[in-house]
């Protein structure tokens, strides 16, 4: 194995997050010589259940040594050792290291043609392991079904499929969800009794405001659901939905608030539209790579590539907004007011103030959820048990945000320029008409 595919393996398994469901795979052809297929902490007692069947080995003649093909655990640490021992040995086999927790060969297999292989090992070291499927016969593939299971066991003896480090997920999911729909009540009671001030910006932000506590209310009964049971039963599909519709919609508000498309423009300008029609294409596009990235696994060959994807899109739209954010910042001087007068000038001026605001505000969300958080998020998939706590610091991240920017937009309704110097500047376009 060449350096570069020893430094690729690691950051595979640096970045890869722990999903628990129970799967059923099919390995169809593939000659590489090793395949992530689950990374997962367990607790005393854990458990894993892999089940292989209708496995077949193209190889040229002689055929391969059953013994130099097979499964085997290993654990983050040992897994820095024997990588660490492949650059002086490219030919090593991870099935002949004293750092990994060999469960079967192909030796170990039934007869053709069932070629199968079924059975529960026990974990009784708690750490964080990744199976492994390691084929060291150069020259040969391997097509195979796998069925593989891994579970810790709650102190009633009913298996829990979470990761130790995702087990406070659903809760802090759902709490966040709560708080949104408390939230999202509070500002429509706001809207309809400041009824006369309502802006359409605030009707997109209380659907903003509906679309994250749907994505974090799905989010957490599907992580319950594979809790208990191990599949998601279509939670997922209601999450990723949900999802999609939020950050597309995210983007949408932070454009048309950017270009000053209410307050001080009645439309988005025509920079903040060539924004929306390039951010929202890329969105859609780095949600389905979400997906893929979450519903298959490492195990599939173009899943760090999926990853990639995914992380190219989201800074890109990340980067557009950012570009527009401070080319409005930056613009927001040289603004004119619709009309002439004192109280013209003044709502024009405390408007200004309030852009100004959401810009800093924006900027430092964009910061804080894509420079901030991938260190943090590396630390932590390092030592996985507190893996839930980055997912904590994002979604306070995202409630912070809200609330300043609902802060923000709330001015307009209780400071005494928008009440008074507004029907006042009513009157100076009607003079100047």
């Amino acid at each position: 194995m060449t350096k570069i595919a020893s430094a690729v393996l690691l950051l595979l398994f640096l970045v890869s997050s722990s999903t628990a469901e129970i799967k059923t795979i099919t390995i169809t052809s593939d000659s590489r010589h090793l395949i992530l297929f689950e990374t997962f902490r367990f607790t005393y007692p854990g458990h894993v259940s892999i089940a292989v069947s209708s496995v077949f080995v193209a190889a040229s003649s002689p055929p391969p040594d059953p013994s130099s093909q097979g499964f085997f655990l290993i654990t983050k640490e040992s897994l820095l050792h024997v990588l660490t021992g492949i650059k002086h040995n490219p030919n090593f086999c991870f099935l002949d290291s004293p750092y990994t927790q060999n469960l079967f060969t192909f030796r170990d297999l039934s007869p053709p043609p069932a070629a199968s292989f079924n059975r529960t090992f026990p974990v009784t070291i708690s750490n964080s392991y990744s199976l492994y499927f390691a084929n060291c016969a150069a020259g040969s593939s391997v097509t195979m079904a796998v069925h593989t299971e891994f579970y810790n066991l709650n102190r009633n003896g009913s298996p829990n499929y979470l990761s130790f480090g995702q087990t406070h997920l659903p809760a802090v999911f759902f709490l966040f969800s709560i708080a949104y729909f408390s939230f999202l009540a509070f500002w429509l009671y706001l809207c309809h009794v400041t009824k006369h001030y309502l802006h359409r910006i605030h009707l997109f932000i209380a659907l903003l405001l509906l679309m994250k506590a749907l994505s974090l209310l799905f989010s957490a009964v599907d992580m319950y659901v594979v809790q208990v049971s191990g599949i998601s039963r279509g939670w997922d599909v209601l999450f990723f939905i949900f999802h999609t519709i939020r950050v597309v919609l995210f983007f949408i508000v932070v454009v048309l608030v950017g270009t000053r498309w209410t307050f001080l423009h009645p439309f988005a300008r025509g920079r903040g539209k060539k924004v929306i029609f390039v951010v929202i294409p890329l969105q859609v596009m780095a949600s389905v790579a979400l997906a893929v990235v979450h519903k298959t696994g490492p195990y599939i060959k173009d899943w760090f590539i999926w990853n990639l994807v995914f992380l190219l899109l989201d800074f890109g739209s990340c980067f557009l907004i950012f570009f527009l954010v401070v080319w409005s910042l930056r613009t927001l001087g040289e603004i004119t007011p619709i009309a002439q007068g004192k109280a013209a000038m003044e709502l024009h001026e405390f408007s200004v103030i309030m852009m100004r605001w959401f810009y800093k505000v924006v900027i430092g969300y964009l910061l804080l959820t894509r420079v901030v958080l991938v260190p943090l998020r590396i630390i932590v998939a390092y030592d996985d048990k507190y893996e839930w706590v980055s997912y904590l610091v994002e979604e306070t991240f995202s409630f912070v945000f809200c609330g300043v920017m609902f802060y923000v937009f709330r001015l307009l309704h209780n400071n005494a320029i928008s009440d008074e110097k507004e029907e006042e500047c009513e009157i100076d376009i009607k003079q100047q008409e």
